[in-house]
């Protein structure tokens, strides 16, 4: 790149991964965060960066680019030095992308039902009823990432890549959604890990952790 990138985060969502990858990777970049109590997603302002109104979003002298496993896998292409990702290896990398897909479409669509239930429903008893659900349905998720996905140390096993900052960020919502990750001893376990990395140390105290 040869602009600094700028970007875009919020407390408690999913732009936790990309802001470790950013700060474990090293890259000069400048870090905007927006405060969803006070809308400032909805500003004209970062509507004008990001129209979805969400977050991550990352400024580069391309454009923008919006969408964790898209910012994840552009970061790991970007600088293959860090070797984030099984870059040489089409099967690897594929099955990487699965991972980080499945986190975006499944697990985070299951945490969501829960403080973000509006955006299925406008009727408050289906929107208690989501929630309700969302203790057993992200129990379910951990229990495959427990047996299936998580081949340890790391999710793609021996190598640390960007599916594990986008797990981790996953695994940080499980209290508040009614789960302990001690009945997942892996991911627990991995959970730690990776609360001794300093880019994660960095970063939490900015995503009020």
């Amino acid at each position: 790149m040869t602009m600094k990138p700028r970007f875009y985060y919020a407390p408690k969502t999913c732009a936790l991964a990309t802001h470790i990858v950013l700060e474990h990777i090293g890259i000069d970049y400048e870090g905007i965060k927006l405060d969803f109590r006070e809308n400032q997603q909805r500003t004209k302002e970062y509507l004008a960066v990001n129209p979805k109104g969400r977050v991550p979003a990352l400024v580069t002298d391309r454009g923008v680019i919006t969408e964790t496993p898209a910012l994840l896998l552009y970061l790991a292409q970007t600088y293959p030095q860090a070797e984030l990702a099984p870059l040489s290896d089409p099967f690897a990398l594929a099955e990487m992308q699965a991972a980080n897909s499945w986190f975006c479409s499944t697990v985070h669509v299951v945490h969501a039902h829960g403080p973000r239930g509006s955006r299925w429903s406008d009727d408050a008893a289906a929107q208690q009823s989501m929630k309700a659900k969302v203790p057993q349905n992200m129990s379910e998720c951990f229990a495959w990432v427990e047996s299936e996905l998580l081949r340890g140390p790391w999710v793609m096993g021996a190598n640390f890549t960007v599916a594990d900052p986008y797990l981790f960020t996953m695994s940080s919502w499980l209290t508040s959604d009614g789960v302990d990750i001690a009945k997942f001893p892996r991911v627990a376990e991995h959970y730690k890990r990776m609360l001794e990395m300093p880019a994660v140390r960095k970063v939490m105290p900015l995503h009020g952790m």
